[in-house]
């Protein structure tokens, strides 16, 4: 499961907002990831929502936003380039650290690629680094406005149609794209690296597969994409991307995994924080693992049930299987128990039903039971009469002793 990309922006390299979206698993995310689009493109590409969407399912968070410029974000594409892109890059993993863990994984489509593999070097935390049909080189985007280079020297700027849109390309981008070579970057990535690329991508040819690999050094991987287009517009070719990508990469982000995936103490739950967000938690139960968290509208990301509900889910179980247990003894014939639990605080003296010796606001759970099939008026007000008998239900209603301890370090 996954939940609804996060809308966020953080402020870019030149000072302008930028647009992104936080693709967040419905658990605790592995690790966080950056993804870099294409030239000219836009976070909402079929290729970026796919495999952030995809990796999300795979428990990798993906953080995905649009360069200065482009999409929703704000400044002016004419004074963005090659360099400015990747300092973006470096601004959105800050954002990261600072709002949740910084992204150990980058991954770059096309010119967002040779855009991952210059930032890698200045994000500590990252420890692997995909490509996507990228370039060898930034300078190779100049070949999309070859005939206006001449233009573009001569008058400081001009006008380009690329995919349907025009673009206005200043000299100073084309300057920045011709002093960026990458070879020397990527023989110093000293992180795992997969190329990811087409034998059949008719905008960067196959070859700059072959470059990029030839300058990496180990770990390394290839993977073919057979027959896909440039920009992933097939579905399934996106979703490969992704699945392979999870599956390399865990090789490289397991040692990163939360400290909450440690065993919890015998007799005893363990809730840690895992990073994500403001209020996500871990919950061990033995075996069993969970997540805890508050919803977006307080400032959490809305991954789990709240304190507040395990109490009431605490409550609703110990209902039905009490209730379970008191049918089985007397030999009843019972349906299929359900107990739904509401919590709330109220004043005492407003709660006609919360008894005696309440003061001031109190904490009021409101239980329902049902039961599959009929129920006759005296198994009915018995079945109740035994609900107060659940071991929650009496720890609830007495007055319970809370001793707390620092650990030793």
């Amino acid at each position: 499961m996954t939940l609804p990309a996060l809308k966020v922006e953080f402020e870019g390299s030149q000072g302008d907002r930028l647009a992104a979206r936080l693709d967040m698993p419905g658990g605790s995310p592995r690790a966080f990831a950056l993804f870099a689009h294409c030239f000219t493109c836009s976070k909402d590409t079929l290729a970026a929502t796919r495999i952030a969407g995809a990796l999300a399912l795979a428990g990798i968070a993906v953080l995905r936003f649009d360069f200065t410029g482009l999409g929703e974000s704000g400044g002016d594409f004419a004074n963005s380039n090659f360099s400015s892109n990747i300092a973006d890059l470096v601004k959105a993993a800050d954002w990261l650290r600072q709002r949740y863990q910084a992204p150990q994984l980058l991954i770059g489509h096309s010119l967002g690629g040779a855009a991952v593999l210059a930032a890698a070097g200045e994000v500590p935390e990252v420890r692997a680094v995909a490509t996507i049909g990228a370039p060898a080189d930034a300078g190779h985007v100049g070949k999309l406005f070859a005939a206006k280079r001449e233009e573009i020297h001569r008058a400081g700027k001009a006008a380009v149609k690329l995919a349907g849109r025009e673009f206005t390309i200043t000299r100073q981008f084309l300057d920045d794209l011709d002093a960026k070579t990458l070879e020397d970057r990527i023989a110093r990535l000293k992180r795992a690296l997969i190329v990811f690329h087409g034998p059949r991508d008719q905008v960067v040819g196959i070859e700059n597969a072959g470059s990029i690999f030839a300058a990496a050094k180990h770990p390394k991987s290839f993977i073919s994409l057979d027959d896909a287009d440039h920009m992933l517009s097939r579905r399934a070719d996106a979703v490969y991307v992704a699945e392979v990508l999870a599956s390399w990469a865990e090789r490289y982000l397991a040692a990163a995994e939360s400290a909450a995936s440690d065993k919890a103490p015998e007799g005893a739950v363990r809730v840690a924080e895992t990073g994500a967000g403001k209020f996500q938690q871990t919950v061990l139960a033995g075996p069993h693992r969970l997540t805890a968290d508050e919803p977006v509208e307080v400032g959490g990301l809305g991954s789990g049930p709240g304190p507040y509900d395990f109490l009431a889910m605490a409550l609703a179980a110990c209902t039905s299987m009490t209730l379970r247990l008191y049918a089985d003894k007397k030999g009843m014939k019972l349906g299929r128990i359900s107990v739904d639990v509401s919590h709330g605080k109220v004043y005492a003296q407003d709660c006609a039903d919360c008894g005696e010796g309440g003061e001031g606001r109190i904490d009021r759970f409101e239980r329902v039971i049902r039961v599959d099939g009929e129920v006759a008026p005296d198994v009915r007000a018995k079945l109740v009469e035994i609900a107060g008998k659940c071991p929650v239900h009496r720890t609830l209603e007495a007055s319970s002793a809370v001793v707390t301890r620092l650990a030793s370090p």
